[in-house]
């Protein structure tokens, strides 16, 4: 957690900085583009990388193997894809109504094409325990990944000099993969057909549910593309930022969720089940309403701070946009998953997909750019609706016991007035946009924590190490000042 942090830290400036050197439509080039490439990168693995999590830690003996088939179905299915991208140039320059992205395509599908052997590195040092390790090449990675895309930007103004360094950055990283394999497996670094069936056999049925999850993921953005210009889908880029907080909390929850349930069900206690699905909703709440509460009163602040003025047109899309933070609360694939209901979940999300295709051109028509995240958000909501729905039998509770609803309603009201109170503040002060962030930010946390504490929403433990986190400050400022004056 703590490299992938890291790393974010250092690829999050990256369109910040492009949005400010770019004008609008080059700068939409630049999200098309690494559009496409997310879409093939994580459609052509075929989830060989990730199956390694599975095989490894059961057949050490036999890791060698494993990750040789792994790295070399990735090179081949990277090499496709390099084949297929120049192929079609021509025809999704025409379809995301853009012509610069012919010129650029080349790159990035030699970009792909040299990341997919490198694609199973971390995967494989989490995997045989090198934490360490794999958390300083998600580090070095993104360092140089970030550096190979702001500096020759900086320097030159020019898209070509961005992919030409990711370019080298991939084969440099694909060429220290592949010599760590070789030292680390050494002899036991071949392939081995029979073990690649079974890898298949794992890895495909889960493909295709990662498949159905991409195309409802970006099908959005391709259809804006298509429909509009470049400058216009810029726009629509900037507006759907997605704020990292939610992921950082949401994943890490969900995981220690899934394996708190998987041991009560293994040890027979039915019941503690639904109390780690109530807790784990009920913290997931206190954090996410608020955020989305704040993001929305500050939408334009966050905006016009990171992208500048010229994007003020997303500032509608990203407060809708916003919408999504809360619904990460309900954490329901996790709990599906738990069931091992991978079926189900492929049914779900074919659900969102019909819902996402069937309703996405005709929201463009009907409300502009803010039409698309409008049908997001009512697919994710149906998504959600009936996993909950479906989780009634799983936990084996009615309706009204399936969620902690008096304690989300108080967290939401609690994060309401909360906003009431940064929303005056914010409308009395006339500041430039950093400081009034800032001053909005503070008062905001500072009105939710206070209602939070004296609305009773912690329990007693929560309450008890808050205090003592405040305790410990209050110590180490005091030493502080004592010191100054020693």
């Amino acid at each position: 957690m703590l490299g992938r942090t890291l790393a974010f830290a250092a690829t999050f400036f990256i369109p910040v900085v492009l949005a400010r050197v770019f004008d609008p439509s080059r700068f939409a080039t630049y999200k098309q583009l690494f559009l496409i490439h997310s879409t093939v990168y994580l459609i052509a693995q075929v989830g060989m990388a990730t199956s390694l999590y599975y095989f490894l830690p059961r057949a050490p003996h036999s890791a060698g193997r494993y990750v040789a088939n792994a790295v070399m179905f990735l090179g081949v299915t990277g090499l496709l894809g390099l084949g297929a991208l120049e192929l079609a140039r021509p025809h999704l320059a025409l379809w995301l109504n853009n012509s610069e992205l012919a010129h650029y395509i080349r790159w990035i599908g030699l970009y792909l094409f040299l990341m997919m052997p490198s694609a199973a590195l971390e995967i494989i040092l989490i995997a045989r325990g090198q934490y360490m390790w794999a958390s300083a090449s998600y580090l070095l990675s993104d360092l140089a990944r970030a550096a190979a895309s702001i500096l020759p930007v900086l320097l030159f103004h020019q898209l070509d000099g961005l992919l030409k360094g990711l370019v080298l950055v991939a084969f440099v990283r694909a060429v220290v993969a592949l010599c760590y394999f070789k030292l680390e497996f050494r002899r036991e670094f071949c392939l081995d057909i029979s073990l690649l069936r079974t890898q298949l056999a794992y890895a495909l049925p889960f493909a295709l549910s990662v498949l159905v999850e991409i195309v409802q993921g970006n099908l959005p953005q391709y259809v804006v593309a298509w429909v509009s210009s470049p400058a216009t889908f810029a726009i629509f880029a900037v507006g759907c930022l997605s704020v990292p907080l939610v992921d950082f909390a949401a994943s890490p929850t969900s995981d220690v969720m899934m394996v708190r349930m998987q041991e009560s069900l293994s040890a027979g206690r039915a019941k503690e089940v639904l109390e780690t699905w109530h807790e784990t909703t009920r913290k997931l709440a206190l954090l996410f309403f608020p955020l989305a509460a704040l993001v929305v009163i500050a939408a334009r602040e966050i905006i016009v701070l990171l992208y500048t003025a010229k994007y003020s047109a997303a500032v509608p899309i990203f407060m809708v946009w916003s919408m999504m933070i809360p619904l990460a609360t309900l954490q329901v694939d996790g709990v599906l998953r738990v069931f091992a209901r991978t079926r189900r979940l492929l049914i779900l999300n074919l659900m969102r997909l019909a819902i996402i295709a069937g309703l996405i051109q005709w929201s463009v028509a009907a409300f502009s750019m803010t039409g698309p995240v409008l049908v997001i958000l009512l697919a994710t909501l149906a998504f959600k609706t009936v996993a909950l729905l479906s989780m009634r039998d799983l936990l084996q509770v009615r309706a009204h016991g399936l969620l902690p609803w008096r304690n989300l309603a108080t967290v939401a009201a609690a994060a309401a007035a909360a906003g009431g109170f940064a929303l005056a503040v914010k409308v009395l002060l006339t500041i430039s946009i950093f400081p009034l962030l800032c001053i909005v930010s503070a008062v905001y946390v500072a009105a939710y924590a206070l209602l939070v504490w004296h609305l009773n929403l912690l329990s007693a433990g929560e309450r008890s190490a808050l205090a003592d986190m405040v305790r410990k400050a209050r110590g180490g400022i005091g030493s502080v000042l004592e010191y100054g004056k020693g």
